[in-house]
């Protein structure tokens, strides 16, 4: 449960307009080891927490649930060959296909946690996606990639 009470159901719930305008929730569904300046509140990623990552499939398979979520969220999904982009992908209604913002930061912390918990071809999988469906169907900048 984060500072304000919501489980992790609750989030994986939650619309995209909420997901895209609250700041406090990534950090708890995909921690890594630094503090993050939106929220002072969430819990950071320490060796034992990794350990344990390694150790619980329930844990990972909850991220990757969370993982599910976000990629919804960023217009892209799942399927056997890795991650792809929805038919319904596009700038106007997926902002992280513009230069910069905070959603770009968003995926950077994915990415990190993902590979820092035990997840590094999952890691691997997004960061390409990403890059590449960023690169061919958005404004991406370089310092972003």
């Amino acid at each position: 449960m984060d500072h304000k009470g919501r489980r992790l159901e609750d989030i994986w719930a939650l619309s995209s307009f909420w997901l895209e305008h609250t700041h406090d929730y990534i950090q708890w569904l995909f921690p890594i080891p630094e503090a993050g300046r939106f929220n002072g509140f969430a819990p950071l990623l320490t060796p034992t927490v990794q350990a344990a990552f390694q150790d619980s499939d329930v844990m990972r398979q909850h991220q990757q649930q969370s993982l599910a979520v976000m990629l919804d969220f960023f217009g892209l999904a799942r399927d056997e060959n890795g991650i792809v982009a929805q038919p319904t992908l596009a700038i106007p209604t997926h902002i992280w296909l513009k230069a910069g913002g905070h959603n770009h930061l968003r995926i950077t912390r994915i990415i990190r946690s993902l590979a820092l918990c035990h997840q590094p071809g999952l890691a691997r999988t997004f960061q390409q996606a990403v890059i590449e469906i960023g690169t061919h169907r958005g404004v991406v900048s370089d310092s972003s990639i």
